[in-house]
């Protein structure tokens, strides 16, 4: 059996074996400048999106980002995701409504909708050098709720697993949605991001039973582990992105 890619949080982080940012224990890449992909919720006061739905559309604006032209090649945008993806990936997603989401619009980036969320990603930045109208925004204390139980996933689709034994935030629950989708997307091959792609990116964000968590864990698909540093405890499995091309 393959062994399964492994992303490590530090504060929504990354890490696997070798010189990768999916590797828990000091690296080169740790030497190299930190950058940040910056995600932030529209979260209105009296309409705010379904958590299930904000965790979907997280997920398909992190794939957005990674297939936009200005991502790669001599894009305006491929200089700041190749620093990102060379050093730990790192996503941490906030939250506005109102004028604060208005003014986070005005920057550039890419915003995706879902059923009920809205979430704009942008560029990767400098763990230090924040755009101010994205920096004032709260990170902490995100709660979503599902106004009724999601349908059950189409199994024949790209479903992100979650783990049934832990309990986070909407906040970190979207960014390992995204740490998820990414993982997915870097094992496929161009004809299958390309399918994935002219399809809109569909996916489906669910909780696995106890039962189907512990085949996912071992069935060397990609895996989300946590480093620990928030919310959760270290080396705890949060997450198996589960695409069709890669059983």
């Amino acid at each position: 059996m393959a062994r399964p890619l492994r992303l490590s949080d530090v504060s929504t982080d990354s890490a696997a074996p070798g010189d990768s940012p999916f590797q828990t224990d000091r690296t080169p890449r740790d030497e190299a400048p930190q950058f940040v992909l910056p995600l932030v919720v529209r979260i209105e006061r009296d309409a705010p999106p379904a958590r299930t739905d904000a965790l979907e559309t997280a997920a398909r604006a992190v794939l957005t980002i990674l297939d936009d032209p200005r991502s790669t090649g001599d894009g305006e945008w491929a200089e700041a995701m190749r620093d990102w993806q060379d050093a730990r990936i790192r996503k941490v997603v906030r939250r506005a409504r109102g004028a604060e989401w208005r003014r986070a619009e005005a920057l550039p980036g890419i915003t995706v909708t879902g059923k009920s969320a809205e979430v704009r990603v942008f560029p990767p930045v400098p763990l230090d050098g924040w755009p101010k109208d994205l920096a004032k925004l709260q990170v902490s204390g995100t709660e979503l709720a599902d106004p009724e139980p999601p349908a059950p996933a189409d199994p024949s689709g790209p479903v992100i697993w979650f783990s049934p034994e832990l309990d986070m935030s909407a906040g970190k629950s979207m960014a390992q949605a995204g740490h998820g989708a990414q993982l997915a997307w870097w094992e496929l091959s161009q004809e299958e991001r390309t399918a994935w792609r002219d399809a809109g990116h569909p996916l489906a964000v669910r909780t696995a039973t106890p039962a189907h968590w512990a085949e996912l864990v071992d069935s060397g698909l990609p895996l989300v582990q946590d480093a620990g540093f928030t919310e959760i405890a270290p080396g705890s499995c949060t997450v198996v992105a589960d695409h069709p091309a890669l059983r």
